[in-house]
């Protein structure tokens, strides 16, 4: 997957890794933005103690 993702790139190598960079900040970014948040509101609220 990521030889085909390198392959489909354009440009010189290292604008091949910026492209990759920032995809992946861009990917990180939606995760905790949307995903993660939804994923917490399916679990429920978790009760915890703390004991001395």
């Amino acid at each position: 997957m990521y030889g085909a993702l390198w392959r489909i790139l354009p440009g010189p190598v290292w604008v091949r890794i910026l492209i990759l960079i920032v995809l992946a900040v861009v990917v990180l970014w939606a995760l905790v933005t949307w995903v993660f948040p939804w994923v917490d509101s399916l679990l429920g609220p978790q009760e915890g103690t703390v004991g001395p």
